[in-house]
């Protein structure tokens, strides 16, 4: 079986090529990948080449395929694995396989799997560890974006809460309390407003900030403030670019008190001490933003720690429980993650996208792994549709569905663009 794939050699060396894979081995799977989202984190991992902890080096004689926000179909399956998997059958991955105790991940480390690739092997540890997953919504994108919801509701499961007297920790964040997003209205705040509207914990108030009003404007219209208050949530969109004061303008918001618990979702340091001022008693930070700078710090009030019970936690990536919480809400219809999508591209267009990855505005980079196509924005459709049909017949699809990609973009997608 051949396969083309997209394999790094080393610090943004990325290369597409067809080679072969081998026969599958008895407890080995064949798939055919369909789709696979771009993540900040393959752009890290091309930066720093063999000095990634995830890496197997060196890359040079070990070059492996990126790309770890995957979906496709089964193809082969071996008999150790037959009991439970079917040629055909659909499937996303949770690639944090955590396998005897290594860093290993699909996308990182092997060489024959990751999701920039038209044909992989699922290596035995994959099933050994549970996370390969049927995948049961009906658009393979969902699919893709299963990986980064779970990282999501991870950070949502990782915030706790304690009381006085006990040394229990309550895991989640406070029921019916208060929430503030910080710099939250890019592709993974956007699904962190959403997984707080629609998860199992639910706060009373959430307080979404960011200093881009056109990108608070495009949130609020993707999440409206009467579909939370349909859930019993007051949501507040706020611009704090030009506040002398911003945390006693969102205190006010709040008001008058601090929050229970506060996600910051960019890896900047007023952003991070903005955060820590505006907890409460008992108040959990969140440090989503995973920074480029291996010395990142900030001021953390330890006084604070002491006398007010401020927690800080940091998540990288979700488990495979998270994984599951995600495929089941989204095939329930209860997330919409489409909105992380801004731009659409095929195999051909994952080296460039991801070396240059920071520099691209916008949300998630979705691949179709078997098409040819350049990136392209989804709000310059209609611009490319002047000269190009295949670009007009998205832009009227996507218009039809508030500008977001869908089921019936990907149909027609996979039905028309041309081969890789």
């Amino acid at each position: 079986m051949k396969t083309k794939a997209v394999r790094l050699y080393g610090v943004n060396d990325l290369r597409l090529e067809e080679f072969d894979l081998p026969p599958i081995k008895d407890d080995e799977i064949l798939a055919r990948v369909v789709s696979d989202s771009i993540c900040m984190s393959s752009h890290k991992l091309a930066m720093q080449g063999d000095k990634h902890k995830r890496v197997r080096a060196p890359l040079a004689q070990n070059p492996v395929i990126i790309g770890h926000e995957f979906c496709g179909e089964i193809v082969e399956v071996g008999k150790k694995w037959a009991h439970k998997f079917k040629p055909g059958m659909p499937f996303a991955i949770q690639p944090a396989l955590n396998y005897k105790g290594t860093l290993w991940a699909p996308g990182y480390s092997y060489q024959y799997i990751g999701g920039d690739a038209t044909y992989i092997i699922i290596p035995n540890e994959v099933m050994e560890m549970d996370c390969l997953l049927e995948y049961k919504a009906d658009a393979f994108f969902m699919g893709s974006l299963s990986e980064p919801v779970s990282c999501i509701i991870g950070a949502y499961h990782a915030q706790y809460h304690t009381k006085p007297g006990s040394y229990v920790h309550e895991m989640g964040i406070r029921e019916g309390g208060s929430l503030a997003l910080l710099a939250s209205v890019g592709p993974m705040g956007l699904g962190a407003i959403d997984y707080a509207i629609h998860g199992g914990r639910k706060p009373a108030r959430i307080v979404v900030t960011d200093i881009d009003q056109a990108r608070l404007d495009r949130a609020q219209t993707l999440i409206t403030v009467e579909s939370a208050r349909q859930k019993g949530i007051e949501l507040i969109y706020v611009n704090t670019k030009d506040m002398a004061d911003p945390v006693a303008a969102l205190r006010e918001l709040n008001g008058g008190k601090l929050f229970d618990d506060v996600f910051v979702f960019a890896p900047v340091r007023s952003l991070v001490e903005m955060a820590d001022k505006l907890l409460a008693n008992d108040g959990c930070l969140n440090f989503f933003a995973g920074p480029t700078d291996p010395n990142f710090s900030a001021m953390f009030n330890f006084y604070n720690v002491h006398y007010e019970s401020h927690h800080l936690v940091g998540t990288s990536g979700g488990n495979t429980d998270d994984i599951r919480e995600s495929l089941a809400l989204m095939a329930q219809g209860l997330l919409r993650p489409e909105a992380m999508i801004t731009h659409v591209g095929g195999l051909n267009a994952v080296a460039e996208t991801t070396i240059n990855l920071d520099k691209i505005p916008g949300g998630k980079k979705l691949i179709y792994t078997h098409k040819k196509l350049d990136l392209v924005a989804i709000a310059d459709f209609a611009e490319r549709g002047k000269t190009e049909p295949f670009y007009a017949a998205l832009a009227e699809i996507t218009a039809r569905h508030q500008g977001l990609w869908c089921k019936e973009a990907e149909d027609y997608l996979l039905a028309n663009a041309p081969e890789i």
